[in-house]
């Protein structure tokens, strides 16, 4: 297992959660959510929390669906990645599936008493929170990073 903080970014249209770990990779935590309309703005605060974390990667949830496949909305978060990438390099971006993250994130959010209404933005961050967890625990596993790596393309 690689040493050193990450940064998870759950990225919708709405909004952007984000969460992060501890340097051992042990526990991932919410930092924030986004506002995601306006990307430009969104990139803008996304540049800023890496450069306050400081992390070795950032991994970005990639919505694939139950079958595996990539639709119109994973053509979106690989763009949205790449343009991350630009932004914070020489910080690496990777992509892992984020299939059922912000269904298990509901689920746990309401199993602790958090209503939809009030939780939204939180339901955000709580997806970021199980897509780092996902992510950790499958290089603790696998002894390799996770997902695929985001190519720099200028």
């Amino acid at each position: 297992m690689r040493r050193g903080r990450r940064i998870a970014v759950d990225v919708g249209d709405a909004r952007i959660g984000v969460a992060s770990c501890d340097p051992d990779g042990v526990l991932a935590t919410p930092v924030e959510t986004v506002p995601g309309r306006d990307v430009p703005a969104a990139h803008r605060r996304l540049k800023a929390i890496v450069d306050e974390y400081e992390p070795l990667e950032v991994v970005v949830g990639l919505p694939r669906s139950l079958s595996g496949g990539e639709g119109p909305a994973a053509a979106k978060v690989r763009a949205f990645a790449q343009e991350m990438a630009k932004n914070i390099t020489p910080v690496g971006v990777r992509l892992v599936d984020e299939r059922m993250s912000t269904v298990t994130a509901t689920q746990g959010l309401r199993a602790s008493g958090v209503r939809s209404k009030k939780g939204r933005s939180v339901v955000d961050q709580a997806a970021a929170v199980v897509i780092l967890q996902s992510a950790l625990e499958t290089e603790r596993a696998s002894g390799r990073p996770p997902g695929e790596s985001v190519e720099v393309v200028i």
